[in-house]
């Protein structure tokens, strides 16, 4: 029998995996933050699945830590799309230097932000959190 914390696990994941992908393949065109999300939201999906299996016994410790980094990863795109460092598909992003492209304004450099994502890339940082804090929870309940 899976643990409750490996069930919790997966079901964050398979709901940050499916947001992810479905940010992807909404996207007006395939851009950096697009490839992104569409390549960690497989990784994503595959760990949650691997959490319902017997071969999560072989991620060990490793399952917590690596939600946390899946947890960085989309917070960390958010924040580069909310400050206009990553192109959106809108035509606003910027390079590096912080400037406006295309015309782009203040008020429109901050449109990045997806809440959705946010909210499950905190709540994914918190579940990988709790993984980590308490490995014998991962464990099957069969003991085994």
């Amino acid at each position: 029998m899976v643990s409750n914390t490996r069930l919790y696990g997966a079901s964050i994941a398979f709901a940050s995996g499916l947001y992810s992908l479905w940010s992807a393949s909404s996207a007006s065109e395939m851009v950096t933050s697009s490839w992104l999300m569409l390549g960690l939201g497989v990784v994503v999906l595959v760990h949650g699945t691997v959490l319902l299996t017997h071969l999560a016994d072989r991620l060990g410790t490793a399952s917590g830590p690596l939600m946390i980094g899946y947890a960085a990863v989309m917070l960390l795109n958010q924040a580069l799309l909310a400050n206009g460092m990553l192109d959106d598909g809108s035509g606003m992003g910027t390079g590096m230097d912080g400037g406006m492209g295309m015309g782009g304004s203040a008020m429109t450099s901050g449109m990045g932000w997806d809440a959705g994502m946010v909210a499950l890339a905190l709540l994914m940082l918190v579940s990988g959190l709790i993984m980590t804090r308490s490995p014998s929870g991962m464990a099957d309940s069969s003991g085994m």
